[in-house]
């Protein structure tokens, strides 16, 4: 049954669950196999759990109207020839699943046919990835439902009712999901990340909820953390240098790294509620080195009546602290002082 927490390879993923972080490829590979090899070992030294890549069988997704989302290749005359040129066969697929496999991550491919799901499923997919403009694909829904893996749907492209109907396919059929948000916009604007919405998807389908980033930058997903998010899904390039029209929406891998680096700080900061007085207790020694005392401001005799101007606030503490200043006008000393030496409570009558 459905619920809020999914697993994936083995790995629980929800709230209490460490961040689910996805380096997603897509075709950023170009069509060359050795390259789509490097993204694996990119993301592996990035240490992310997950690397996903797109798997296109342009006979039965597309037809020669099919249009580029950006016009973007010097080689590709329609959509559905890109598709062909920068497919791989099954094997393809093999080798870099047990490449992903033996660097230690999870291997993922969003699937954008029925034929694709076929192939992927004897690939092995520990889950499935279903891509923004696929969430009102019932058919294909209903055959990943059918493998009992878990199903990511993207939000990038739907209202709350498309989501609404994908959903109902998945809880009819029993299979677990999470919902990303996400906006097809790339790259995405601060002011389209829409990170309100992680809470109106967790509080509407009850399930593991993250953030797709398009944005080309590290903070969304930051900041998704810090806000509850179990999933996060970055585009990578290897250089912001490379072609393709995903790269101005992804991220390097010194960038990914960095953000794996700060999603894991933020979880074990957000796993150690910080007792606020207990931690001053135990700072106690260094409340003292950079805490004030009142001392006197110069040298003064005995029997003198104490001025603001006779006192001063000076390291360490250990002394009457500054909120004693006040309560000290207007008395009177019963020794003499020295500059800067500490005033105790039994030096004023």
């Amino acid at each position: 049954m459905t619920g809020s927490k999914i697993t994936i390879a083995g790995r629980d993923v929800g709230p209490g669950e460490p961040t689910f972080i996805v380096a997603e490829v897509a075709q950023g590979h170009d069509g060359s196999l050795g390259l789509a090899h490097a993204f694996v070992d990119a993301a592996a030294d990035a240490k992310v759990d997950a690397i996903k890549f797109q798997t296109h069988i342009a006979a039965a997704e597309s037809t020669p109207a099919e249009s580029f989302r950006v016009a973007f290749s010097r080689q590709d005359k329609t959509r559905t020839a890109y598709w062909e040129r920068t497919g791989f066969d099954e094997a393809a697929w093999e080798g870099l699943a047990r490449h992903a496999v033996d660097r230690g991550l999870v291997f993922l491919s969003s699937a954008f046919s029925i034929e694709a799901v076929d192939l992927l499923e004897r690939v092995g997919m520990a889950a499935w990835k279903v891509g923004s403009g696929e969430v009102t694909n019932q058919p294909l829904l209903t055959r990943m439902a059918k493998t009992r893996r878990p199903v990511l749907l993207s939000s990038g492209l739907s209202s709350f009712a498309d989501l609404d109907a994908a959903v109902d396919i998945l809880r009819q059929a029993e299979t677990n999901f999470a919902v990303f948000q996400a906006t097809t916009a790339y790259p995405t604007a601060p002011e389209q990340i829409g990170l309100n919405v992680l809470d109106e998807l967790r509080a509407r389908y009850e399930c593991p909820v993250g953030l797709s980033d398009h944005s080309g930058t590290i903070f969304p997903s930051i900041a998704a953390v810090t806000l509850g998010a179990s999933l996060i899904e970055v585009h990578l390039t290897l250089a912001r240098e490379m072609f393709g029209p995903d790269v101005v929406a992804s991220v390097t891998p010194h960038e990914l790294g960095l953000l794996t680096r700060g999603v894991r700080y933020i979880e074990a900061a957000l796993a150690n509620p910080v007792a606020k007085d207990k931690v001053a207790e135990e700072l106690a020694p260094l409340r003292l080195l950079f805490g004030r005392s009142v001392v006197a401001a110069r040298a003064l005799p005995a029997g003198t009546v104490l001025s603001e101007n006779d006192l001063a606030l000076k390291k360490p503490g250990g002394g009457l602290p500054p909120d004693q200043r006040a309560k000290l006008v207007g008395r009177r000393l019963r020794r003499a002082l020295e500059a800067d030496v500490a005033l105790a409570e039994e030096d004023v009558e």
